[in-house]
C-alpha cells in the first residue's frame, strides 16, 4: 500500500510523463489548453490580481522563499538521519509547484509554433537579413528624426511608466484586429517590486505564472520600456516562447498609434538584427553602424550603460539557470531563443512592408 508521504512524489513522476506525452501533440495542446482552458484561467487571474495596484506575485515569491529558507534551517541537522524523509518533503513541494506551473500557464510551451499558425518560415539567410536590416535602419532613423527633429539627439520617452502600461493596450487592440489570436483583455501589468534584483539578474521583466501578472523591470531605459511591456503581455496571452513574445511585442509596439511606441519597437528589432549580423559577419555589421543615426546609437549606448551598471556574477548564474530552464521546457535554443525572433521578423516582412 502506498504511504501518504509517497503520493505527491509519485504524482510528480506521473505529471512529468504526462507533460512530455502532451508535448508530442501540439495541436491537442493548442486546441484544448492554449485556446480552451488557459484563456479562462488567465482571464480569472488577471481580473482578480489586476485590481491590486502592486505586484502580488512578487510578494508570493517572497513568502515562498522565506518558508523555503526556514524549512532548510529547521532541517539543517536532520539530513544525515532523515535524508529520505527530507527528500520526500522536497519532492512533494516540487510536485505541487510543477502541477500549478503547468496548469496555470506553462503548457503553452508545447502549443503549435507561431510561425506555423501564421503560415511563414522562421529560417533566413544572411543575404536576406542584410537588406532587411538596412530597411530597418532607415525606418528607425526616420522615427528618431520625427521625434527629435534632428539625427543626433537621443529619444527621450515623455511618458510615465503607468502611462506606458496603459498605452500598451492600444497596440494590442490594433494588432488583434488583424490577428485575432493576439487579442488582449483584462490588463494586469505591474512594475516589479524586485526591479533592482531583476536588473542584476539581467531580466527586463517576467510573467508570474501563478497570478498572470506581467512584471516589468521599472529600472529599464524608458525608450525601451514600451516593447518590453508588450513582450510580457505576449506571455500573458499564452505565448511562452521568448522568440514569439519578442515578435508579438514588436508587432504590438510598431502597430501602436504612438510614435514613441513605434520607435521602441523598431529600435528593439534593429538591435537584434545587428547582433545577428555581427555573429555571422562582423565586418558587415561594422559597415552598417555608420548608417544608424547618432541619436539612435545614443539610445543603444543608454541600454549598454544600463547593462554594464548592473553587470555581476549574479547575472551569469541566472543566465545559466534560465538557459537550462528553457531547454527543459522544450525551448531547445535556451536563451538564444530570444534572438530567434529575427527569423520571424525577416519572414514576416517578406509579406508585409515595414
Amino acid at each position: 500500500m502506498i504511504k501518504k508521504k509517497h503520493v505527491l512524489p509519485l504524482l510528480l513522476l506521473l505529471q512529468i510523463i504526462i507533460v512530455n506525452i502532451l508535448a508530442a501533440f501540439p495541436e491537442f495542446v493548442e486546441k484544448y489548453y492554449s485556446n480552451g482552458l488557459y484563456p479562462f484561467i488567465a482571464a480569472g487571474s488577471r481580473s482578480i490580481f489586476g485590481l491590486v495596484p502592486f505586484s502580488v506575485g512578487d510578494i508570493i515569491y517572497g513568502i515562498v522563499l522565506v518558508f523555503a529558507f526556514r524549512w532548510l534551517w529547521l532541517k539543517r541537522k536532520t539530513w544525515g538521519r532523515a535524508l529520505w524523509g527530507n527528500v520526500l518533503g522536497l519532492l512533494s513541494f516540487m510536485s505541487v509547484f510543477y502541477f500549478l506551473f503547468h496548469l496555470l500557464w506553462a503548457m503553452n510551451y508545447h502549443r503549435v509554433p507561431l510561425h506555423e499558425k501564421m503560415g511563414m518560415e522562421k529560417k533566413y539567410e544572411l543575404a536576406e537579413l542584410i537588406p532587411f536590416t538596412k530597411k530597418l535602419i532607415a525606418k528607425t532613423n526616420a522615427m528618431q528624426v520625427q521625434i527629435t527633429g534632428n539625427d543626433s539627439t537621443k529619444v527621450v520617452n515623455p511618458y510615465t511608466i503607468a502611462q506606458i502600461y496603459d498605452m500598451s493596450l492600444n497596440g494590442y487592440n490594433r494588432v488583434s484586429a488583424k490577428y485575432l489570436y493576439f487579442k488582449y483583455e483584462r490588463e494586469s501589468i505591474k512594475s516589479s517590486l524586485i526591479s533592482t534584483p531583476l536588473s542584476y539578474m539581467g531580466f527586463g521583466g517576467y510573467l508570474n505564472p501563478f497570478t498572470n501578472e506581467a512584471q516589468v523591470n521599472a529600472n529599464l531605459p524608458l525608450y525601451n520600456l514600451p516593447t518590453t511591456t508588450c513582450h510580457e503581455m505576449a506571455h500573458q496571452i499564452g505565448y511562452a516562447s521568448e522568440s514569439e513574445a519578442n515578435f508579438i511585442g514588436y508587432l504590438a509596439s510598431v502597430d501602436n498609434e504612438d510614435v514613441y511606441f513605434q520607435y521602441s519597437g523598431y529600435s528593439f528589432a534593429l538591435k537584434y538584427c545587428m547582433r545577428s549580423i555581427e555573429k555571422l559577419d562582423e565586418k558587415t555589421a561594422e559597415s552598417l553602424v555608420p548608417l544608424i543615426n547618432k541619436g539612435v546609437r545614443k539610445n543603444f549606448k543608454e541600454s549598454k550603460d544600463f547593462n554594464e551598471k548592473y553587470s555581476s556574477f549574479i547575472e551569469t548564474g541566472f543566465e545559466f539557470f534560465y538557459d537550462n530552464f528553457l531547454k527543459l521546457n522544450k525551448q531547445k535554443d535556451g536563451l538564444e531563443g530570444y534572438s530567434k525572433f529575427v527569423g520571424l521578423l525577416v519572414n514576416y516582412h517578406k509579406q508585409k512592408e515595414l
